[in-house]
């Protein structure tokens, strides 16, 4: 599905409003020159980690391989942004494909297309791949360098190649540097939002990325497991109208803003943006007992929600998902039970949906600056009212 038509799922107040004000920071940009071998090491050790946003591995053997040789002669290579999240740990900004190339040739083995999914969710949750998936050839092939013949039959002399039979060239491949730049927050201290805007402005992959990606790659925690739990199941995808995940996580953000509501609504400012991230760094503290009963209370949440149409959440004109009635709707049904640390009991009934869709101070608040303050409590307010006690 393309990102145009997973785009038209949702209609959300929030959207493409750029009202996140920006602080003034004190950060530094310095230049590194990592040989191959130190990477290696880096995401051996996990001390450099790819975020959950950047996307899978998509280079074929042959790229991958002309950046090998590229680097075995002495060719420039472009550079890798890093972020310094606390010392010697590091996130990836831009530079993924290449990294990842290295890796994947001094392991000598090169990730089967159909199993690359598979591999960028059991990279995250080890910060490595194992030996025993490396080894794997379900989800590995011998990576051996493929590459054309530098002139008519003159065949590259690097064609075949693997990394432990590079003979003379090995030492000199395993020395040649790649020029890192290390991005660092300087102050203030204790607030990364600065890390929001560095990877909204610095990555350089072509890829126009969404606030709940950079959000999922800076804040993931065991809370947002529970999130991406609570995604895939069949009642959730059913009241979204879709059953395929949105690829931007706007299906994500939405649970997100549910339970930050909930949770913290009473301190909520504009902009959105700010308070999500707010949210995802103090959410990334919950210990796996608030996890569990997060995770209980937003199924007690779809079970309320059983009588409900399929369509109950869709904008009757437009077809696409009202955010907004969600995040009213999910906040007013799990207030008290939330306060009370239990599951929800009865059931919405339909109709009471339909009279909040129509209710004039709801309706109102939706009018403009839909993101200030005063609005956002209305709606929560009116779903209140209107939806009672559960």
């Amino acid at each position: 599905m393309s990102d145009a038509t997973t785009s038209s799922w949702f209609e959300d107040y929030a959207d493409d409003i750029d009202d996140l004000q920006v602080e003034e920071y004190d950060i530094t940009a310095a230049p590194n020159d990592f040989n191959v071998l130190t990477i290696h090491s880096f995401l051996e050790s996990g001390a450099v980690r790819i975020p959950g946003f950047q996307r899978n591995y998509v280079w074929d053997i042959n790229r991958a391989s002309k950046l090998i040789e590229s680097l075995i002669l002495g060719l420039p290579v472009p550079q890798v942004f890093l972020y310094e999240v606390e010392r010697n740990k590091f996130l990836v900004i831009d530079g993924q494909q290449r990294l990842m190339s290295i890796y994947y040739f001094i392991k000598q083995r090169f990730p089967r297309k159909d199993r690359r999914s598979e591999l960028r969710i059991i990279f995250d949750e080890n910060g490595k791949i194992p030996d025993s998936v490396i080894h794997d050839d379900n989800y590995f092939e011998n990576f051996r360098l493929k590459l054309g013949e530098s002139l008519p039959n003159h065949p590259n002399r690097f064609k075949g190649l693997a990394y432990q039979t590079l003979e003379g060239y090995k030492t000199q491949f395993e020395l040649r540097t790649i020029r890192n730049v290390i991005i660092k927050q300087n102050s203030p201290q204790g607030d990364d939002s600065s890390m929001y805007e560095v990877f909204n402005r610095l990555n350089t992959g072509g890829v126009n990325l969404k606030p709940q990606e950079i959000r999922t790659s800076m804040y993931h925690s065991n809370f947002y497991e529970m999130l991406y739990r609570a995604n895939s199941a069949p009642r959730w995808r059913y009241l979204l109208g879709n059953k395929d995940p949105d690829i931007h996580m706007k299906d994500v953000e939405i649970l997100l803003r549910g339970f930050a509501l909930l949770i913290d609504g009473g301190n909520y400012s504009p902009s959105m943006v700010k308070f999500l991230n707010q949210f995802s760094r103090k959410a990334r503290g919950h210990n796996t007992e608030q996890n569990d009963y997060l995770g209980k209370l937003m199924f007690s949440f779809l079970d309320a929600c059983s009588d409900l149409p399929e369509d109950a959440f869709l904008n009757k004109r437009s077809g696409r998902f009202n955010v907004a009635l969600y995040e009213a709707t999910f906040v007013a049904a799990c207030k008290i039970p939330f306060a009370e640390q239990r599951m929800l009991s009865g059931k919405i009934a339909p109709n009471a949906l339909v009279a909040l869709e129509s209710n004039k101070e709801f309706l109102d608040a939706m009018l403009e600056g839909t993101t200030q303050t005063r609005n956002v409590r209305a709606r929560l307010n009116s779903a209140s009212q209107v939806l009672g006690q559960f």
